[in-house]
């Protein structure tokens, strides 16, 4: 796809934009939390807290979630998230109620990083008979993080099989090839090219962006591990900081859509009751491409490497705020495609406990 877009194209990637948006926003809120005391919070967020009604507000999942995962399947929900040994829940609608029905690993994981028994930010697929749950370890604030994959050929509470790592950095077998020399393995998601049904891994956080793979026919590891073939998706040039992460890659419409959060994600509130400048909180961003390959450009034609980024979702309404961890469920001829995230609800306070798991 070209680095730039037509005016009319722009035009009709902000229909496609604003058509997911409207007929599918959810998000994830927090149950049953304590209403915030702290009249110091308030104080803060008033300070940088952008109050918009130019957004819907989500409609909610009813359960407490930080960076959930959705698959559908045989006419039920499941929503995978972070947390020991990976917990699983089972609905019949996406507002719930949610029953938890088991956990993807049933000891700790096998990989050597960061605390083994709480991965997170699970990505779950089925293909060919069987669920492939591609998690992350890692150590905070450092590039010392692996993701691993375990599968199950049932969701219904029988055991999955850790597989282990299928990309490092930082340190251990194969972390000190490019590009895991300078990326960062966390937050993982699957894309399927829709002509040649070959298989990608999405990942990247604040070390360099955001990077893709192919993988082998397995889906248990990269392909060419010697040579892993990656492209760059995003990248915020000209800063020290750059703060990416949590990506998906939908299909739509003949295009491919790349997905992000951008800006800090959690701790709000906590030791000094600081609050980014307002809009450097997390924000739903995406781009899009003919090519799964890319280049990504937004609707204004700025490629994503270079910092661009079309904002679809963002705190509002003084209720919504920094939302992100996103994924997006396929829709078909008769529904349409789900945008699903986590939030801070400001009603209810702003420690990492209470994100709550939504729908748009």
């Amino acid at each position: 796809m070209s680095s730039n877009i037509s005016s009319s194209s722009s035009k009709n990637m902000l229909r496609t934009l604003l058509l997911v948006l409207a007929t599918t926003l959810i998000g994830v809120n927090s149950v049953g939390a304590t209403p915030a005391t702290q009249s110091s919070w308030t104080s803060a967020l008033s300070q940088v807290y952008e109050t918009t009604d130019r957004l819907p507000l989500p409609n909610l999942g009813n359960i407490v979630a930080h960076d959930p995962n959705i698959v559908q399947h045989d006419g039920h929900y499941y929503l995978f998230k972070g947390g020991h040994h990976v917990p699983i829940f089972k609905a019949d609608n996406l507002n719930g109620p949610w029953e938890k029905i088991g956990t993807v690993l049933d000891q700790n994981s096998i990989i050597d990083v960061g605390n083994r028994s709480r991965p997170w930010a699970p990505t779950t697929i089925y293909r060919n008979g069987l669920f492939y749950c591609y998690y992350t370890l890692s150590t905070h604030g450092k590039r010392n993080s692996a993701i691993g994959v375990a599968t199950t050929n049932k969701l219904d509470g029988s055991p999955w099989d850790d597989h282990g790592a299928v990309i490092r950095t930082g340190k251990g077998p194969g972390s000190d090839i490019h590009p895991f020399t300078e990326t960062n393995a966390i937050d993982a998601s699957f894309i399927m090219d829709h002509d040649s049904n070959k298989s990608y891994l999405n990942y990247g956080s604040f070390w360099h962006g955001i990077w893709q793979l192919p993988l082998s026919d397995d889906l248990l590891s990269i392909e060419s591990p010697e040579d892993p073939d990656a492209v760059q998706l995003t990248f915020i040039p000209n800063q020290k900081i750059r703060p990416q992460e949590g990506s998906w890659m939908s299909y739509h419409d003949g295009y491919y859509y790349v997905w992000f959060s951008q800006g800090k994600c959690c701790k709000f509130g906590e030791d000094d009751h600081e609050f980014p400048a307002r809009g450097k909180e997390y924000s739903i961003r995406v781009g899009r491409s003919r090519d799964i390959r890319g280049p990504f450009v937004d609707k204004d034609g700025e490629s994503l490497v270079k910092g661009g980024g079309t904002i679809v979702y963002a705190s509002n309404h003084g209720i919504v705020y920094a939302p992100g961890g996103l994924g997006v469920l396929a829709g078909n001829d008769s529904s349409p495609d789900i945008l699903y995230y986590h939030y801070l609800n400001t009603s209810i306070g702003f420690k990492d406990g209470v994100s709550f798991a939504d729908l748009l």
